[in-house]
């Protein structure tokens, strides 16, 4: 069965003026020249990403889009009508998003958070910004502390909501980032804690007592290449903290007391330094 809006395999069976023809045994699926691989001969199976076109002929190309069907993504408005508007694939597709499934209208020029599906009359690519819609939090088997990959998709006053490894929806506490967050940023997190109702609180920092551990070996590491000092200390921003070592004030003050409880560092208001050796 031929899959619409994702990658397939699919058998190439003859050339016509316009390109190859693929199949998978039943339907057949055109590849215009300009895609089709150089050397490829009939039989060779082709590794191919499969749309129904305007005329509404089943194409394909060798181009890898930005996202498949059943993935979020983060594209741009290229064009519009009085029915939706329509977003760039990167494949010179245009995937629609009816006026329907904008959570807010769109414009031209500007990027949104969407999910790809395939509409059920017409089987075209089809996007929405209702992206709670297409999450069922109730599935996730997620443990805190395990590490996830994140699309950032909103902003509020508690923070930035995530999509967590395609699936999943999360939020990052806004007095817990302290970098500059936007949507469609894609980073690593973590599984901080899971909440009454599967709701799933995350972090940009590594969960538990190894992270400490960890923040100490680097900080001893730092502490030696710089002369045995850090500029950064019990009274030093968060802000700061973060630009010069990227970890939060709480990680950087336990890992600090532990060092201080070991007497292997002092510590000031705005300064950490190594305690000399001969007199540990």
């Amino acid at each position: 069965m031929v899959e619409i809006g994702k990658f397939n395999e699919l058998r190439f069976i003859k050339k016509t003026e316009n390109g190859l023809i693929l199949t998978e045994g039943e339907k057949e699926v055109l590849l215009p020249y300009v895609y089709a691989p150089e050397g490829a001969e009939i039989g060779d199976n082709l590794h191919v990403f499969v749309y129904i076109h305007s005329d509404g002929r089943l194409m394909a190309t060798t181009e890898t889009p930005i996202a498949q069907v059943d993935e979020f993504a983060f594209l741009e408005v290229v064009d519009e009508n009085e029915n939706g508007a329509f977003m760039d694939m990167g494949i010179g597709k245009y995937v629609f998003v009816p006026n329907k499934e904008q959570k807010r209208p769109m414009k031209i020029g500007q990027k949104y958070v969407v999910f790809l599906y395939n509409d059920e009359k017409t089987e075209r690519i089809t996007a929405s910004s209702y992206l709670s819609d297409f999450i069922n939090q109730d599935e996730h088997d997620f443990e805190e502390g395990d590490e996830v990959r994140l699309l950032i998709t909103d902003e509020s006053d508690l923070g930035f909501s995530a999509i967590i490894n395609q699936r999943f929806m999360g939020l990052l506490y806004r007095n817990e980032v302290f970098e500059d967050l936007k949507p469609g940023d894609q980073k690593r997190g973590f599984i901080k804690k899971i909440r009454e109702g599967n709701k799933i609180d995350l972090s940009l920092q590594v969960i538990g007592f190894k992270h400490i551990l960890d923040l100490k070996d680097s900080l001893m590491i730092d502490l030696q290449e710089n002369n045995g000092s850090i500029l950064l200390g019990d009274k030093s921003s968060p802000e700061d903290i973060y630009n010069r070592l990227k970890i939060s004030k709480k990680a950087f003050k336990k890992a600090i007391g532990s060092l201080y409880k070991e007497r292997l560092i002092t510590i000031s208001d705005h300064e950490i330094k190594l305690v000399p050796k001969e007199k540990v």
